[in-house]
């Protein structure tokens, strides 16, 4: 089995389970934790790798189908509104 198609089978599974209730929002979090992290290392090569994983855990919390691709779908299709002041 090469990489890619094992890489290919991880993501297959992963599409097909059901999101875990708070899940993307846990990984945003850990994301941005790591963001301000890299931001207070002194070695170059830490910043670039932490931010390097901070980035990809919030691009991971902002796809998907239980993050907030549904929410801004939702919010297009005007299922959700906004409280109005």
């Amino acid at each position: 089995m090469s990489i890619e198609s094992t890489i290919n089978e991880f993501k297959r599974v992963d599409a097909q389970r059901a999101d875990y209730p708070g899940e993307h929002l846990a990984v945003l979090a850990a994301g941005v934790l790591l963001l301000l992290a890299a931001g207070r290392s002194r070695s170059f090569l830490a910043r670039i790798a932490i931010g390097a994983a901070g980035g990809a855990l919030v691009g991971r919390a902002a796809s998907g189908t239980g993050g907030i691709a549904r929410l801004a779908g939702a919010l297009q299709k005007g299922g959700l509104s906004w409280p109005r002041r």
